[in-house]
């Protein structure tokens, strides 16, 4: 196992050091710029966008709105990587990590929108009158590359539908053995697992409407409770509250971090982990944005970019100030246990048991999420009705594994595959970017003139491979 995790590690550190690493900051600089700051300027716009409702279908079924595809995306993002992902971060690379997650999100959110409005663009409908679409399907309809599409989807699949559900299962079976430090060593991993797969089998053969219905209400309930208790061990060390702001600076900047090579981990571990955690760029997020029924694909851009805020400015920052307002020490460390070992120490035991609850919470909600990416382009792979039910029961085998798993081996696969995943993204929305541009500038001039922005094949007839967006909308004055 210790081979194993080495080497996982130094292909790691190869593909993010030399490879993605400039990749995803270089796209998402280019993004920002060419949009003008899509992603700060447009901020009012992007709440305004979140609160839409969507309008009943004439032949009465449900559709996805806005607010669902977002808490969809959310369940996926806001997992695991917020709790253990951020102090992993703050483990390996120190405070300074911190601030490179929030730079990660700032200029992510500009790579969020544009892979957003391009599965929006490009998506399809299902036989049950919903839609789906993502990657694969701009890259086939966009790129013309089916071949293309196809690596994407089965390398999402496998990503999230297996990998990070494994590390999902890995962390609660983690906290709640700190949680319950007695209980039977050799019998609880293998319980958890089970009971994670079975309440998730209850999900996930229940389709995407019933995946929605769920995450629509765990999403904000999780990330309130969780906010709620940050903020409490803040307030009780609020005189460290400077002490933490200068660490996390110092260490991103500072000229002892750099001759000790600490800022070069400092910037990795923040890219890293804040990919992980918000997911910008990652080419997952677009396969829940591209469920919502909305009037133009800009409105599922902004509002994805907002997810990638809530996630890291949000709930990662929090998890931050619960570990570096208790100076706690780091070394031996390793990401879950950090976090709740602030909670203990400051509020008490029960909030180790809070906690636990609210991993559960976050960690399960992602788990829907993974599973729903991977549905989604399965779909895209092939038609065959058995492929379904088996890739059901490959995550739920997944899920069992990783609560028995190696913490480090588990994590560091993820990166491995979630690397290679932004790679394929972003090479494919790189040159498709134009088009996500051109629908942004047909937007803002709709808006400018008085208009609830609307987009229909018609507006733009030279794209081509476009199934939905039919001419039979009208503009109407904007609310």
């Amino acid at each position: 196992m210790d081979t194993l995790d080495s080497t996982v590690v130094s292909v790691n550190d190869h593909l993010w050091t030399y490879l993605l690493i400039p990749l995803v900051v270089g796209a998402g600089l280019y993004f920002t710029v060419r949009s003008r700051g899509v992603q700060l300027r447009l901020l009012p716009e992007m709440f305004r966008v979140v609160r839409e409702k969507t309008p009943p279908r004439a032949d009465g079924r449900r559709q996805v709105s806005s607010f669902g595809a977002f808490t969809l995306s959310a369940a996926a993002r806001v997992g695991t990587g917020n709790i253990a992902g951020v102090a992993a971060a703050i483990t390996l690379g120190g405070a300074g990590a911190v601030f490179w997650m929030w730079m990660m999100a700032v200029i992510g959110a500009a790579s969020a929108f544009v892979e957003s409005v391009l599965a929006q663009l490009y998506k399809v409908r299902n036989s049950d009158g919903g839609y789906r679409g993502g990657p694969a399907y701009y890259m086939r309809r966009g790129l013309g590359k089916r071949w293309l599409g196809m690596l994407f989807a089965v390398t999402i699949t496998t990503t999230f539908g297996i990998v990070f559900n494994a590390v999902q299962a890995n962390t609660i079976s983690a906290v709640a053995k700190g949680s319950l430090p007695n209980a039977d060593t050799a019998l609880f991993g293998p319980a958890v697992g089970v009971l994670l797969a079975a309440l998730l089998g209850l999900v996930v053969f229940g389709g995407i409407k019933r995946i929605t219905s769920v995450t629509s209400v765990v999403v904000p309930l999780m990330a309130v409770a969780y906010l709620l208790l940050g903020a409490a061990v803040v307030l009780l060390n609020i005189t460290e509250f400077p002490r933490v702001i200068a660490d996390i600076v110092g260490g991103a900047f500072g000229f002892r971090e750099l001759a000790a090579g600490g800022v070069g981990a400092a910037i990795q571990q923040g890219i890293r982990r804040g990919m992980f955690s918000n997911e910008a760029g990652l080419g997952s997020a677009p396969n829940a944005g591209a469920a919502a029924e909305v009037s133009h694909p800009v409105k599922q851009g902004l509002v994805q970019s907002l997810g990638v805020f809530f996630d890291t400015l949000l709930v990662c920052t929090m998890t931050a100030f619960i570990i570096l307002v208790t100076n706690p020490e780091l070394a031996g460390r390793q990401g879950a246990d950090l976090t709740q070992s602030a909670l203990n120490d400051t509020l008490g035991t029960w909030a180790a048991h809070v906690l636990t609850l609210v991993v559960f919470m976050l960690a399960f909600s992602s788990m829907i999420g993974n599973y729903y990416y991977g549905e989604t382009n399965i779909a895209f792979i092939t038609r065959r009705r058995w492929v379904l039910p088996g890739y059901r029961v490959l995550v739920l085998a997944a899920v069992v594994l990783g609560a028995l798993g190696s913490v480090s081996v588990v994590w560091n696969l993820a990166d491995v595959f979630m690397g290679f995943m932004a790679l394929v993204n972003l090479l494919a929305i790189l040159p498709l970017s134009v088009i996500a541009f051109r629908l942004l500038d047909d937007y803002l001039a709709q808006r400018r003139a008085g208009l609830d922005p609307v987009f229909t094949r018609d507006s733009m007839p030279d794209l081509k491979s476009i199934q939905c967006w039919e001419p039979d909308r009208v503009k109407v004055p904007s609310a």
